[in-house]
């Protein structure tokens, strides 16, 4: 407990200290905002109706507005706030209303997909078992006994009815990963076959046997354990096309995130667009590191300060810094320094991250140290008083939080990771008796998106844009986007190409040789 206090002491002083100097700074700030403040698409990415999760241990994403000033602005900001900045405009609540509605329309078609293949499913499994009794049940008085074979095909149809149970199971019954906008072809193409091909079954059953009451039962039975070996047949093709017929790898496919440029290849088989942008979303989550717009900032911040800081003046002395042209003109005339300030600019960012990174690293390894000490003490003591990991890093983390924070700051991934993220996240280290390297490795190297909490990178939606039909397999040359609030995925699909390989033989005694000395030489 007392470790606890010792944490929201040292928060509750930083917000104290900064305070004064977050009101007056956002005070300045509006005085002086310039009409760029005022875009669609920045107030679009600020606007939220949810309750935000755990506040982010090093500030709020308002600091995106702020890219203006300079280095420092990490030293006073506060590190928790209970003051909310969002707004919801008009438009935001019809948009808002719009996605609930889409939602219920996704999920009343997922129900209503998943109910039909319940319902055909049972059909499937009970006709067989119909067909048998339904003649013991109408006209058992006239049927012909049973034999040996008969009743021996009674164990047949259990264990395929079994068999087909199981693989029924294995291969349709899996959670859905996704709501596709257009149905799944094989699948919808398998339904269809299974009800013509049951449906006909029960036309032949009801006017060859219930109509004239066939006393046969022993064809009976053959007639059912056919059906069932047509079915177990029919599941072998689902087998085919749905799961066999995509490993076998025959596109490349670039995902090439807008933004950045970071890049991805993968292989696909032969899917449908919207199955290939599913696995392709998939693969995203993993593979690539996760979106952080306020490294793409620095840029626009620093063509931004250059225009700035730029003034035309007519002959008469007049100020003219309204004119485009001349202010081009001007722009054009300094480009030949600008290489050497975004050169000394980058030099001096990594020189900044590589010292609070050793800080930081000095100041883990210390807490850590002093953890080694801690359960050394405890070990002494009696088994009930042995401290909880979660209390033991409360008791450290104070000696690292600064350095934490202003690195994160520097390298502006505050906004992924919460105070309370990093608490479980030590107390993990301290329970698996982990190293002060391994705890550190997800700050210092910036992981897969799947990495950081749901709530700081999970787009509920992505919009799939396609000049082809989405239900059409993949091309060579087709471009798919696959668009999300911030950024988009351009798909590039490229065929991979047919290799032709040639033998060529080699006689093994072509590689013998005779080395033939002469007596005159001086070996």
């Amino acid at each position: 407990m007392s470790a606890a206090m010792d944490t929201e002491s040292t928060y509750s002083g930083y917000s104290h200290y900064s305070g004064h100097s977050k009101k007056a700074h956002r005070q300045g700030r509006d005085r002086h905002k310039s009409p760029r403040s005022k875009d669609g698409s920045r107030s679009e990415k600020s606007v939220t109706i949810q309750t935000p999760p755990a506040e982010p241990l090093l500030g709020n994403d308002a600091s995106r507005a702020e890219e203006g000033q300079d280095d420092n602005w990490g030293e006073t900001t506060t590190a928790i706030t209970g003051t909310s900045e969002h707004s919801i405009s008009q438009e935001d609540i019809a948009r808002i209303s719009k996605d609930l509605e889409d939602s219920v329309g996704l999920d009343c078609k997922r129900y209503l997909g998943l109910t039909v293949a319940a319902v055909l499913g049972l059909l499937v499994f009970l006709t067989p078992i119909a067909f048998i009794l339904l003649p013991q049940i109408l006209w058992r008085d006239d049927l012909e006994p049973c034999g040996t074979v008969c009743e021996g095909l009674f164990i047949s149809v259990a264990f395929k009815l079994l068999i087909l149970l199981i693989g029924t199971w294995a291969l349709f019954f899996r959670q859905p990963k996704a709501d596709l906008p257009r149905v799944f072809v094989f699948r919808a193409l398998l339904l269809v076959l299974i009800f013509l091909f049951v449906f006909s079954y029960w036309l032949f059953y009801g006017v060859r046997i219930l109509d004239s009451k066939d006393t046969n039962y022993q064809g009976i039975v053959q007639y059912a354990v056919s059906l069932v070996d047509a079915l177990l047949f029919i599941h072998y093709l689902a087998i085919v096309l749905l799961e066999l017929r995509q490993l076998q790898p025959t596109f490349t496919v670039k995902v090439v995130r807008s933004t950045d440029g970071e890049a991805r290849y993968y292989s696909l088989g032969h899917l449908s667009i919207q199955r290939a942008a599913l696995v392709v979303l998939e693969n995203y989550y993993r593979d690539f590191t996760v979106y952080n717009p306020a490294l793409l900032t620095a840029s626009k911040t620093r063509a931004a300060k250059h225009m700035a800081g730029l003034k035309v003046y007519n002959v008469d002395g007049n100020n003219a810094a309204g004119q485009p042209r001349a202010m081009i003109a001007a722009a054009a005339r300094h480009r030949d320094s600008s290489h050497n300030e975004l050169y000394y600019e980058e030099a001096d960012h990594e020189r900044r991250v590589k010292k609070r990174r050793a800080r930081l690293v000095v100041a883990v390894e210390e807490a850590f140290t002093h953890i080694k000490r801690l359960q050394a003490e405890e070990q002494q003591k009696a088994p009930g008083e042995m401290m909880d990991p979660r209390e033991a890093a409360q008791a450290i983390f104070p000696s690292m939080a600064r350095a934490l924070q202003k690195y994160l700051r520097t390298t502006r991934q505050q906004q992924y990771h919460s105070m309370e993220s990093i608490l479980q996240h030590l107390s993990f280290c301290i329970t698996n008796n982990m190293t002060p390297k391994a705890f550190l490795e997800r700050y210092l190297n910036p992981g897969p998106t799947l990495q950081y909490d749901r709530d700081r990178w999970f787009s509920k939606q992505w919009t799939l844009v396609s000049e082809e039909a989405v239900t059409s397999g993949l091309q060579d040359g087709v471009v798919f986007v696959l668009k999300c609030l911030d950024f988009s995925l351009v798909v590039n699909v490229k065929k991979i190409p047919f290799i032709k390989l040639s033998e060529e033989f080699i006689d093994p005694k072509s590689h013998k040789f005779v080395l033939r000395l002469q007596s005159e030489t001086s070996v």
